[in-house]
């Protein structure tokens, strides 16, 4: 029971728009002395189904990045595009709508809600958005990440490799245009770890789906098809076709820069609603 592979919105809207698109965005927190820029003017685009990783040194900005590009933040200034469309100036209401039906999220603590099944679990973002659930796409899916005889059980039921794997397929129900994965391997075993990675994967080649994964692993960033590299809230270069060897070698360097200069103060977390 195979997927096809999905044609996303943006694809229907736009042709070639970028999936997702930065221009000149600065993220800023607090003011005075005290005030952090955790970014500094970042401008890139991603293309649809592309698979990026995204890396940096601990306060480099790779969190604040995630979370401007996915509409969880406001950027001080600049301006977000997805699949062509601005969402910097959209309302919090609006945003909140266009997070629940085109962005999909998988998070290292996997967010499941505990008293649902895994097929609820999966079709949650169809409730919250306001959609049919389509049981059928939400089956076809556990079925994609080898788990379509456990739709009835609880996430307690399941290993966190396994959990992981319900946490890809509902990002995947709404057929997003862009899924964010923040750290998905961070609580994982090696084993677990290579699975996830390996759907991720699959769910770019096979579905068309785009992701931006943030991860401090270069072996789970060589899944992708390129790297960036921040430092100090700024681009500091990337990876096209990456080997952990060669994106290890980038780290190493941009942490010896890093620990060469005064860190900066940890930005606050937003707290929007997904």
């Amino acid at each position: 029971m195979a997927l096809r592979r999905d044609r996303t919105p943006t694809e229907e809207r736009q042709g070639t728009a970028p999936a997702v698109e930065l221009r000149a965005v600065r993220r800023r927190y607090g003011r005075g002395e005290g005030a952090v820029e955790a970014l500094r003017g970042v401008d890139l685009a991603l293309p649809g189904g592309s698979f990026t990783a995204v890396m940096g040194p601990s306060g480099s900005g790779k969190s604040t990045f995630l979370q401007c590009a996915a509409g969880l933040d406001r950027p001080s200034s600049g301006e977000v595009l997805l699949g062509g469309e601005a969402i910097t100036g959209l309302s919090e209401d609006r945003l909140t709508k266009l997070r629940r039906s085109r962005v999909g999220f998988v998070f290292q603590s996997f967010n499941l809600l505990p008293s649902l099944t895994v097929q609820q679990n999966v079709l949650l973002p169809q409730r919250l958005a306001g959609e049919r659930q389509d049981r059928h796409r939400a089956q076809q899916l556990l079925a994609e990440v080898g788990l379509d005889r456990h739709g009835r059980r609880r996430p307690g039921q399941l290993s966190g490799g396994q959990q992981q794997r319900v946490a890809i397929a509902r990002a995947l129900i709404t057929r997003p245009e862009v899924v964010f994965a923040d750290e998905p391997t961070g609580a994982l075993d090696t084993r677990s770890a290579h699975e996830v990675l390996g759907l991720l994967r699959r769910a770019v080649d096979a579905l068309g789906a785009t992701v931006v994964m943030v991860t401090h692993d270069p072996v789970a960033a060589a899944h992708a098809d390129r790297v960036l590299f921040l430092a100090d809230g700024l681009l500091a270069g990337e990876l096209t076709r990456p080997d952990p060897q060669a994106v290890a070698d980038r780290m190493v360097a941009l942490t010896a820069a890093a620990d060469r200069r005064p860190a900066p103060a940890p930005a606050p977390t937003p707290t929007a609603t997904v």
